[in-house]
């Protein structure tokens, strides 16, 4: 059976926090690995954020995650974020350069840590924390070429980064291509797909452009049609998650991180359909 874990982002409104908590409600049973809940571009957000990993490690006892990035803030302020981790019983962080919100390019404060390696560093200095970074099967924008792209991820490796989870791409070659080269350089990373959950193809193609993900005629095609039909764009979106899915387990992977979107109904559906079910509620002696 496949070990999953998901992602979730924060809510901004009444109506999605609501949707949240529906969501938490239909992945608890799954008991996946660990939960991680983003931070809001640039780093905004960091309160709502804080709030849903409360949640989750207090209320809910489900391992949780929380994103760090080094956009928009000092050093200082990011090493009391990574306190505040600790402090409220966050123990695995997952580290990321970030993206400035409208630039072109990423640049760094003067008073800020300028690399994710340099987070990285700056988390396992305070603490003992699991770190998950990122990982692009496919080149990111900034990317400079594959074997520096090789170099940096071992530098977070050395740093202490033990989980790389990829970029959401649906070739899957490119995937098992990207395992076999840090594999073959000896870096100590395991690494994780990325499985975006999605029913909305237009959405998918514009987060696929801000990250350098390439969408094939294939997925398109699975689509088309379908706007005004939602519930047959969720059958569709759970089958090409789970044949994604099963085609990685033949290529020897058994972790799965799922980005979903904050949808409640898919990511059950894809977890069975790849044979994970949930556990059943335990009666009271």
């Amino acid at each position: 059976m496949p070990r999953i874990s998901f992602e979730v982002f924060p809510p901004r409104t009444p109506e999605g926090e609501l949707r949240l908590h529906e969501t938490l409600d239909r992945l608890a049973p799954l008991e996946p690995s660990f939960v991680s809940v983003t931070c809001g571009a640039g780093g905004s957000a960091k309160d709502a954020t804080f709030g849903v990993l409360e949640t989750l490690s207090t209320r809910r006892s489900i391992p949780a995650a929380g994103h760090l990035t080094c956009v928009g803030l000092t050093r200082a302020e990011i090493d009391t974020e990574i306190t505040r981790y600790w402090n409220i019983g966050i123990r695995h962080i997952v580290a990321l350069r970030g993206d400035v919100p409208g630039a072109v390019e990423f640049e760094p404060r003067p008073d800020g840590y300028a690399t994710s390696v340099e987070l990285v560093e700056a988390i396992r200095r305070q603490a003992p924390f699991e770190v998950s970074i990122a990982c692009y099967p496919e080149p990111h924008p900034d990317s400079v070429s594959i074997l520096h792209d090789l170099r940096v991820l071992a530098r977070k490796a050395e740093a202490g980064a033990t989980r790389a989870i990829t970029q959401f791409c649906f070739d899957t070659d490119a995937i098992a291509q990207l395992r076999d080269r840090i594999h073959g350089a000896d870096i100590p990373l395991t690494v994780v797909p990325g499985i975006l959950l999605t029913t909305d193809f237009a959405a998918t193609v514009r987060m696929a452009g801000r990250c350098g993900t390439s969408i094939p005629a294939w997925l398109g095609d699975r689509f088309a049609g379908l706007d005004n039909d939602p519930q047959t764009r969720t059958l569709v979106g759970a089958i090409v998650a789970a044949e994604q899915v099963d085609r990685l387990r033949r290529d020897g992977f058994e972790d799965f991180h799922f980005y979903t979107l904050n949808q409640g109904d898919l990511a059950p559906a894809v977890c069975r359909l790849v044979g994970v079910r949930p556990v059943p509620e335990r009666s009271a002696a």
